[in-house]
């Protein structure tokens, strides 16, 4: 059967995004997420109609999706949305990092006529779950007595690490009817709140998950975290910082790992700040200074939709005050929907990343080029950007994901560090990462107050450590090194490798969410709980480490408690059987 070597790439996307929210039981999410797109010639190659079914074959597993025709130009490059189809194709291994290799990896593409599987399937087949039925659980019309509608103005939208906190929010009748201001993935947050959600109790029996009341729910998740000799307590970056306290009180007092989604995202960049220092601002300043702009490896007009309008290309800054004031530069290893509006684009060969910051400095510095190309890039485009770069009153680099889950991982980030400071010496110049969950900064903040460290954190001793590639959640679970799991605020059953997922479902865990999510089909104990900046309020740091203030827009489910509420009461539960 004829077939494509391809190097494949995952990210985000807007249908993942969206969908997210809608729930990933539901086809909206199946039509977004289990496809891959690939170039219009790659197709054409492969004898394949679009919407036809392919097979993605790499070293660690195998997949049947949907292949769609890319709108953009990256011959040779295949892209996956981050989801349960693609993390069961991507690479595992940390390499002592602690994150995954999610792009730049060697898959064969196949046409193929097999079934493309479905979340139950895929939970099934490949996992083992045994999924009876997902609850159906409505939430009534008639929560309010009030029909009258309210306008509560400048709410932060709890999506991603943009945190901006300028929406205008319409409810009625306690839920929310329209909203203002926001990105389409901000937005779906916001009126699809009500959906998909989890609104009682859950504890497994005879592999069947039984519908039981909080108090009974809350002592059986209490029993398996204070009975696990070595459990791991994970997610942490979709809830609030005064959440995220009271986790690294419990992970200490039972003598386990806490950890956040920073091992699947920029725990390097964290590693290369501890190697580097960090040369960084606040956004405000980039939009008012900033006029140079350069996206690195990564998609914010898909990930942070409104990152160019608020902070970057389109902002209306005190001293850069339009579109015209600033120049805008994207770097990745394919063409981008942010790569359409860059005045410049550098295509990046994959697993390259590392060469070209080398060589920017370089040419910073003044030093020979004695090749005619680096990372796929010819040297006179090196040499333009780097004439940009320091005739630049101010400049920033943006970078994401594609510099943290390629080879080189933290090592890519420390030399774009390193960029960014000799730069200072001619200018003035920043680099910022681009975080992806509202709070998975807050997550690293807090870990930090309280611990000394930012993620990956292992209370076994009785005392904090710290040693990515060990005690990072994706190595434990890679390893089957843990023995039980809570999870809050997260859904690793559908973001981590395969191999991690194995063996996370042959342990007991206990899930808090406010959704069905895939973890929580799998889990053993299902608290549902409130939605951060929904239904309850509370504190989350943007991604330049701005707190920002959450605020309550409608009342929760009744019965339904809050995050902190939660974790207090297995907390106070998991004392008395200690």
């Amino acid at each position: 059967m004829a077939g494509l070597n391809l190097v494949l790439v995952t990210g985000r996307s807007l249908s993942q995004g969206e969908g997210l929210d809608i729930g990933k039981t539901t086809k909206d999410y199946f039509e977004g997420v289990a496809i891959i797109e690939l170039d219009g010639e790659d197709l054409e190659a492969l004898g394949v109609v679009e919407g036809g079914k392919v097979k993605v074959e790499t070293e660690y597993g195998s997949i049947v999706v949907r292949a769609i025709k890319s709108r953009r130009k990256h011959k040779g490059i295949a892209f996956m949305p981050m989801g349960p189809w693609a993390s069961l194709v991507i690479d595992p291994n940390t390499y002592g990092s602690g994150m995954p290799t999610l792009k730049g990896i060697k898959a064969r593409i196949l046409p193929t006529d097999e079934k493309i599987p479905g979340i139950k399937e895929i939970l099934e087949r490949i996992y083992n779950i045994r999924v009876k039925e997902i609850p159906k659980e409505t939430l009534s019309e008639g929560e309010s007595v009030s029909t009258a509608s309210r306008v509560i103005d400048n709410v932060a939208c709890s999506f991603c690490g943009c945190l901006c906190d300028d929406l205008e929010v319409e409810v009625r009748n306690n839920r929310v009817v329209k909203v203002r201001k926001a990105c389409s993935l901000g937005s779906s947050k916001l009126l699809h709140s009500r959906e998909n959600r989890i609104l009682n109790p859950y504890v497994r029996e005879n592999g069947v998950l039984v519908r039981v009341d909080l108090r009974s729910a809350v002592k059986k998740a209490a029993e398996i975290l204070a009975n696990a000799k070595y459990p791991l307590l994970y997610g942490w970056s979709n809830t609030s910082v005064e959440a995220i306290r009271v986790g690294v009180e419990l992970a200490e007092y039972i003598g386990g790992v806490f950890d956040n989604t920073s091992v699947i995202c920029h725990g390097p960049t964290i590693q290369a700040v501890q190697e580097a220092g960090f040369v960084t601002s606040t956004l405000g300043k980039v939009k008012n200074y900033a006029d140079l702009i350069i996206y690195w490896g990564c998609n914010p007009l898909n990930a942070h939709p409104r990152h160019l309008a608020r902070y970057s290309a389109f902002a209306k800054g005190i001293y850069a005050k339009s579109r015209r004031d600033r120049k805008i530069v994207v770097i990745d290893v394919r063409e981008t929907d942010t790569a359409k509006v860059a005045d410049l684009f550098i295509k990046v060969k994959p697993n390259s990343d590392y060469e070209l910051a080398t060589a920017l400095r370089m040419a910073i510095r003044g030093y020979d080029i004695e090749s005619g190309k680096v990372a796929g890039v010819n040297v006179e485009k090196i040499r333009e950007l780097a004439e940009m770069m320091v005739s630049a009153k101010f400049g920033v680099i943006f970078y994401g994901l594609g510099l943290t889950m390629t080879q080189g991982k933290g090592r890519n980030i420390e030399e774009l560090i390193r960029l960014a400071q000799d730069l200072n010496e001619w200018t003035k110049f920043v680099a910022i990462p681009m975080r992806g969950h509202y709070n998975v900064v807050g997550a690293n903040q807090v870990s930090t107050w309280t611990t000394g460290y930012a993620f990956s954190v292992d209370f076994r001793r009785g005392y904090p450590r710290y040693n990515p590639g060990v005690t990072s959640a994706t190595d434990l679970l890679n390893n089957g090194d843990v023995d039980a799991a809570l999870i809050v605020a997260s859904d690793p059953v559908a973001h981590m490798p395969a191999k991690a997922v194995e063996n996370l479902v042959k342990i007991p865990v206990v899930t808090l969410d406010p959704k069905w999510s895939l973890t929580a089909v799998a889990s053993t104990v299902v608290i549902p709980v409130a939605m951060t900046g929904v239904e309850v309020g509370g504190t989350a740091y943007r991604m330049d480490k701005v707190p920002i203030r959450l605020k309550k827009l409608v009342e929760p489910p009744p019965g339904i408690l809050s995050d902190e509420d939660v974790l207090r009461m297995i907390l106070e539960e998991v004392k008395k059987l200690r």
